[in-house]
């Protein structure tokens, strides 16, 4: 979802990660967990927390502070899983996708989102779909589907086929 394409009010389901609040279109979120036991699984990337049973369903977890290159965060009443459908070539994948809390669905305005600031060549902001203002705060609004490249989700479906046996 462009900037470009926000032309009327859009709700988003915000998140905190560290000091951070982030949101995604609310469109994209199936279902908010409270944290749950995580199966590692070996030979991941470390940002991939293992995976999950959601009712007979194996959903890989995803750690956003670590995808994002933040410090890992202590686990707390409040880190629960977000549980987001994914477009891959076409196919939805659910992902779910860590958080230190979850704060609220959010209505923003088109003129509350700016477009993503242009930091330079070395950060990746393509996952970034713009920046909301609400009450003098700026919440990074991501495009879930840009954040995991298509090699990650990949891994992600070989890592789910592997513990489906």
């Amino acid at each position: 979802m462009a900037i470009e394409s926000i032309a009327e009010t859009t709700q988003f389901l915000t998140f905190r990660l560290a000091e951070e609040l982030f949101a995604l279109d609310i469109g994209k979120v199936r279902e908010v967990l409270d944290f749950t036991t995580i199966t590692k699984v070996p030979q991941t990337p470390d940002y991939m927390r293992g995976v999950i049973n959601l009712r007979g369903s194996v959903v890989p977890v995803v750690d956003l502070r670590l995808k994002f290159g933040m410090a890992s965060g202590e686990q707390t009443v409040n880190t629960c899983v977000i549980i987001v459908e994914v477009e891959m070539d076409g196919e939805k994948v659910v992902m779910g996708a860590m958080a230190d809390a979850v704060q609220e669905v959010l209505d923003l305005e088109p003129d509350q989102i700016e477009p993503p600031p242009r930091i330079g060549t070395k950060l990746n902001t393509d996952f970034i779909t713009g920046m909301g203002k609400h009450n003098d705060q700026f919440i990074i609004i991501l495009d879930i589907d840009r954040v995991f490249s298509v090699d990650e989700l990949l891994l992600v479906e070989r890592e789910a086929a592997a513990v489906n046996g």
